[in-house]
C-alpha cells in the first residue's frame, strides 16, 4: 500500500515564500528536506499570514 502525501500549500506558494525568506537556494540545491525546521516554521507562519489577509479581504 503506497502512501500519498497531499500538500495543503501549493508548491508555487512554498517556493515564493522560500524565496522571500531567503531559503530557496537550499531548496534548489539540496531539496525541501534540507530546510531547517525553524525555516519551515517561518514558511508556515508566512503562509498563514497570507491566508488570513486573503480571508479578511473577502
Amino acid at each position: 500500500m503506497s502512501r500519498q502525501r497531499h500538500s495543503i500549500m501549493s508548491d508555487k506558494l512554498k517556493t515564493e515564500i522560500a524565496k522571500e525568506l531567503g531559503v530557496y537556494n537550499t531548496v534548489e540545491t539540496e531539496g525541501w528536506g534540507s530546510v531547517s525546521s525553524r525555516n519551515c516554521g517561518n514558511i508556515v507562519r508566512k503562509a498563514i499570514e497570507i491566508a488570513e489577509r486573503n480571508f479578511e479581504g473577502k
